[in-house]
């Protein structure tokens, strides 16, 4: 069964490049498909098991009040950041069909109205990383705001969607815009190279991004964080908070016995082990 799927997936992945060059796709988005469309081919699940992880220990994560001296420092380098905020996804799982932000939340103001509020009140860069499902109505409402400062705008790609019982591409004629969906949030760093979005930055020295959802409005910028990060030079920091009941689908922290720290997700759980 599973050299079947293999032989099948090996002969629909010429279609599947085919497909994406006639869209327009850079070499990237279509080297980043390829590669998942092999593992899957390969059985992989994308699934963490309980006993590849064990707890992280809370002297391997660093808490909020040692690294809140480094406010000064996170200010000062407002200059040289970025926020960029994910606004790719539809809500689907809340039942919608248009763009998340968009929703109203509170006394008529939206997500988007809000972040846009944030920004006026910032020094930092502010970014919109838009999906092909999001990026028109995003953009005809930012122009009705007509924000003093007009926020960065750029497209995360697209990846052709595959039939579930042969691994060949999906078609619909009737509305060809179904027969693809937006790879996900991980498409942020081929998004950046293939936009010119980071050689735009680069030039104008910004060289620090952070990074969160459009529905996260509690995820502002802190100056402590990122001067903690900046004077560190790390490659990449996640802050996290404790889960509480109310949490049901983020994931949590573990750690693997690679050695790495991963964030398993509802989606990479096992069924017996949610």
């Amino acid at each position: 069964m599973g050299n079947m799927k293999h032989q099948n997936g090996m002969n629909h992945i010429t279609a599947f490049i085919s497909k994406m060059k006639n869209e327009g796709l850079p070499s990237p988005v279509i080297d980043t498909f390829a590669h998942y469309y092999d593992e899957v081919l390969k059985g992989e699940t994308g699934l963490i098991y309980g006993r590849d992880i064990r707890p992280v220990g809370s002297s391997e994560i660093e808490t909020y009040d040692k690294i809140i001296k480094y406010g000064q420092f996170g200010i000062n380098v407002f200059p040289q950041t970025v926020r960029i905020v994910l606004n790719g996804g539809l809500g689907t799982s809340m039942g919608l069909m248009g763009a998340k932000s968009l929703i109203k939340i509170k006394d008529g103001m939206s997500f988007l109205d809000i972040i846009m509020r944030q920004a006026e009140n910032s020094e930092v860069a502010l970014a919109f990383m838009n999906s092909f499902n999001t990026h028109d109505d995003t953009m005809a409402t930012l122009k009705k705001l007509k924000p003093s400062k007009f926020p960065i705008n750029f497209l995360q790609h697209k990846f052709p969607k595959i039939l579930q019982h042969d691994y060949s591409p999906a078609s619909w004629p009737k509305n060809p815009k179904l027969e693809w969906n937006p790879p996900g949030h991980g498409d942020v760093y081929t998004a950046l190279l293939t936009s010119g979005m980071l050689d735009s930055f680069l030039a104008n020295g910004i060289i620090y991004a952070f990074i969160s959802n459009s529905d996260n409005l509690g995820a502002r910028l802190d100056e402590s964080l990122l001067g903690y990060f900046a004077n560190n030079q790390f490659p990449f920091m996640m802050e996290v908070a404790k889960k509480t009941p109310a949490d049901m689908k983020g994931g949590h922290l573990a750690q693997h016995k690679n050695g790495r720290l991963v964030l398993r997700e509802v989606a990479q759980c096992p069924e017996d082990e949610k």
